[in-house]
């Protein structure tokens, strides 16, 4: 490893431990919000890994999300809590490989579109189960707090963080960003698109999944149509986006000020949210297509030319 690469581990790790401390010494209102910046950064950030180089945007990251929080109301009164993120990654990843296998072949506003549905689709399959079986919905009534919930997150962002750092410059990084550039280059290159193109979008299914089950008890009463709310994949893409995807750091450099600015709409004008989103979208688009990564770039490119 590089002296840059060592800069930017043990910078990253001195911000983890630094954001480990707001449980102990901040206000429960901003722990409530640093467990929501936290779900989204872990979300945004994984979304990041297989959308960012391979330019596909998914939609699906409420599909995964719902399945690991049902995978801890099924099981929380029977298996140890902490086996519980660890099974419903497995049945993410599992999912995700299955539906990469039929979807990513697929291209543009196609692979945006059954992303899409996905998590509907998968919202109506158990709805359907549950009506069979007479059930409407699962409370999950755990010990664990707020506090004990920050920090499962926390764990899974550093592990999500580092997968990010490895995969960059593994082959298989290097592959997906040629996929990329241009995919028929990629295959005339000897390069399996397809295999790796699956292999990268397991893990934000993972991740998602178990984001999900972690962060299960917080919301105590599991139903179909808030554990699957297509909402939760806009605002990941969003906050993405806003941050920019050609950096590690740059999803959460989004999910901070726009966590913050949706929390103080959502109370000042709470039938203003989907509006804000609207425009939050035509922002990046039109005026921020490179996110606040971009924006660094440039700065940096322009600082040092004068330099």
């Amino acid at each position: 490893m590089t002296g840059k690469d060592w800069r930017n581990l043990s910078l990253a790790a001195a911000l983890l431990a630094l954001a480990a401390l707001l449980p102990i010494y901040g206000s429960p209102y901003w722990l409530t919000m640093g467990t929501t910046i936290a779900m989204f950064a872990v979300l945004a950030t994984s979304w990041a890994l297989f959308s960012g180089p391979t330019h596909y945007i998914s939609l699906a990251t409420a599909a995964f999300f719902g399945v690991g929080t049902f995978v801890t109301g099924l099981w929380f009164q029977v298996l140890p809590f902490w086996a519980l993120p660890l099974i419903a990654a497995g049945v993410g990843a599992v999912l995700a490989g299955l539906v990469g296998l039929v979807t990513l072949r697929l291209s543009g506003v196609y692979f945006v579109i059954f992303t899409l549905g996905l998590a509907e689709m998968v919202r109506q399959v158990v709805t359907w189960v549950q009506n069979q079986t007479g059930q409407r919905g699962m409370y999950v009534l755990t010990s664990l707090t707020e506090r004990e919930i920050y920090w499962m997150l926390l764990g899974l962002g550093a592990l999500v963080y580092l997968a990010g750092w490895l995969i960059g410059r593994s082959r298989l990084g290097f592959a997906l960003r040629i996929i990329g550039n241009d995919e028929t280059v990629a295959k005339h290159s000897g390069i399996d698109t397809a295999r790796a193109k699956v292999a990268l979008f397991m893990i934000p299914g993972a991740v998602a999944a178990a984001a999900g089950a972690m962060l299960a008890p917080r919301y105590i009463y599991i139903e179909p149509s808030t554990a699957f709310a297509p909402l939760l994949s806009f605002q990941v893409v969003i906050m993405a986006l806003l941050g920019g995807t050609g950096r590690l750091w740059g999803p959460v450099a989004g999910v901070i000020p726009f966590t913050l600015l949706w929390e103080a709409i959502t109370r000042q004008a709470p039938n203003q949210t989907l509006l804000l989103m609207g425009l939050a979208f035509l922002l990046i688009v039109y005026v921020l297509p490179g996110g606040f990564v971009g924006l660094y770039d440039r700065a940096t490119r322009r600082w040092g030319g004068h330099s």
